[in-house]
């Protein structure tokens, strides 16, 4: 959609796709966006892979010894830069958006509150990545926590708790987490 074709050097595979293609398709394709949403949460280091994903055998974060959220992936603030810094590179793309970015602790309400001091170093460490990115000249220009509150996550259910508030699903009531209030705090 950059006009940059397709990534074959990367996924050969899709090289079978060209017998497809007719006159004018690459330039049709072309789009001008007001922003690309980059989301990031964690980094997964893979062995053995052809393709993404594919055929790989992922290293978890726990062998190889590093900072890990409670759904077991690394957390890793410098990835965050690194796709800010590729994504601005690709000819075409003006404004990045962080659409989504945060992860996920083991919250527990004590006295009232919920004290999530892991999720705070997590936003201030990617924050940090952030204006880094700015700082280095890459255009990016909004941040979004996910999620402002905790909700149901698609593969685990309401076990995992993303949230800056903490949502009791049995009562409705709603606690703002220290994180929540740090973030508030770090906004003005």
């Amino acid at each position: 959609m950059l006009g940059l074709g397709y990534p074959e050097d990367a996924l050969p595979v899709l090289k079978k796709i060209r017998k497809y293609y007719e006159p004018g398709d690459e330039e049709r394709m072309i789009f001008d966006f007001d922003f690309i949403g980059v989301q990031y949460y964690f980094r997964a280091i893979v062995e053995k892979s052809i393709i993404p994903y594919i055929q790989a055998k992922e290293i978890k974060a726990d062998e190889r010894g590093v900072p890990a959220n409670e759904m077991e992936y690394e957390i890793y603030p410098e990835g965050l830069y690194s796709v800010l810094k590729k994504f601005s590179e690709y000819k075409g793309i003006r404004n990045l958006l962080v659409t989504e970015n945060g992860t996920c602790v083991p919250d527990r309400v004590e006295d009232g509150k919920v004290h999530d001091i892991r999720r705070i170093e997590y936003f201030k460490d990617h924050l940090q990545s952030v204006f880094k990115a700015r700082q280095d000249g890459i255009d990016v220009n909004g941040y979004f926590v996910w999620s402002p509150t905790d909700n149901f996550e698609w593969d685990k259910g309401f076990r995992t708790r993303f949230g800056l508030v903490y949502v009791d699903f049995q009562t409705q009531q709603r606690i703002k987490k220290n994180s929540g209030l740090w973030f508030g705090e770090f906004l003005k």
